[in-house]
């Protein structure tokens, strides 16, 4: 028998044992299949279309210098008078009264900048006055002529000062007699009594932006999508849109390097570039006033400028809410020039007086 070495084989399989897969091979291996039945099944098939809120268009493009530069025309009306509707909101006087009392009221109104207002406020169809009430910028008087003798008053006051507000005998009304459904004189008074003259001005007459290089203010420009009701003419009822907005906002730059926002303004960029909403702030951050303008249209009698016909007007902390409306927008005098003297509110009725300012004197203990 012949011993030797023989050459091992070019092609020898390798009958050495297999190494077992590895668990995460096998439950990627799992995973693949199962998605690739699931596919199969067309349970990631698209089986119907989903509405969603449509993005109105086409938005219209503007740098800062176009959005400063809109707000400027429409601060380049120095004077208005004209009669509007007055409407109060059911939510903001509801705890008061006014809502249901007087939900709508017909005035006549008359601004001049800067700061300047005098309006009164009529019952509708017999032009009974309700209230007068003026402010010359700096302070206010506001006449409640409505209602029996020991209610109606003559309440005046400083515009930049904060007062509490006001019951029939000037304290602090009492939040559980203030229900709502409790509609009387009591309450009316006390509703208009706390209607500020100078926040119509502010939301009237809107104050220009200055040039920011000489003004010390900062302005930021952002682009905005709101999804909203769609209240175009055309639009259907409860159907949500999608509006694009440029939002420009207003700093002051404080020596201690905190800048603080003091006002921010929204432009609705559908087709144009438009004013649509301003809101204001106190030193603190807090929203005093938010402003939203619609219903743009001629004024005058040359149709010449074009304004807001519609101003709605919410002033959280003071918890009202209005919306003023011009009766007839080209029949509104611009620009003529009224008498300083035309501001001021004489009490010619021998109504009782209130003098907020006494008031919070002699609360803090100080003589006048």
């Amino acid at each position: 028998m012949i011993f030797g070495v023989f050459p091992r084989p070019l092609f020898m399989p390798n009958l050495t044992a297999a190494k077992p897969r590895s668990p995460s091979w096998l439950l990627f291996l799992s995973i693949l299949i199962w998605v690739s039945l699931l596919a199969g099944c067309g349970i990631f098939g698209t089986h119907k279309k989903v509405q969603v809120p449509q993005l109105l268009t086409p938005l219209a493009e503007a740098d800062t210098a176009r959005l400063i530069s809109e707000v400027n025309r429409l601060a380049a009306v120095r004077s208005l008078h004209g009669k509007v509707d007055i409407e109060f909101a059911d939510t903001s006087f509801a705890e008061t009264g006014i809502a249901e009392k007087y939900r709508q009221a017909d005035g006549m109104i008359t601004l001049q900048r800067p700061g300047k207002i005098y309006l009164i406020i009529q019952v509708p169809f017999i032009a009974k006055d309700i209230a007068q009430m003026t402010s010359n910028g700096e302070n206010f008087r506001v006449a409640v002529l409505q209602g029996d003798d020991k209610y109606r008053r003559f309440v005046k006051g400083t515009n930049s000062a904060v007062y509490e507000k006001l019951d029939m005998d000037g304290k602090q009304p009492d939040s559980e007699k203030h229900k709502k459904g409790t509609m009387n004189a009591k309450e009316t008074v006390s509703a208009l009594s706390n209607l500020r003259p100078q926040h119509l001005t502010d939301a009237l007459m809107i104050t220009p932006i200055p040039d920011p290089a000489r003004s010390g203010l900062t302005y930021a420009r952002s682009e905005f999508y709101q999804e909203e009701p769609d209240n175009r003419p055309q639009g259907k009822r409860g159907l949500l849109i999608v509006r694009g907005y440029y939002l420009l906002e207003e700093f002051s730059q404080p020596s201690s390097g905190e800048a603080r926002l003091r006002r921010r303004f929204w432009f609705d960029r559908v087709n144009s570039v438009r004013l649509a909403r301003l809101q204001s702030f106190d030193d603190r951050g807090l929203l005093m006033t938010d402003v939203s303008y619609w219903d743009e249209k001629p004024f005058g009698e040359t149709g010449q400028t074009r304004l807001p016909s519609r101003i709605e007007i919410t002033r959280p902390h003071d918890q009202y809410k209005l919306s003023i409306a011009y009766q007839a927008p080209a029949e509104v005098e611009i620009d003529r020039e009224y008498r300083p003297e035309a501001f001021i509110l004489e009490n010619r009725w021998q109504l009782p007086e209130v003098d907020l300012d006494a008031r919070h004197r002699n609360k803090a203990g100080v003589t006048p």
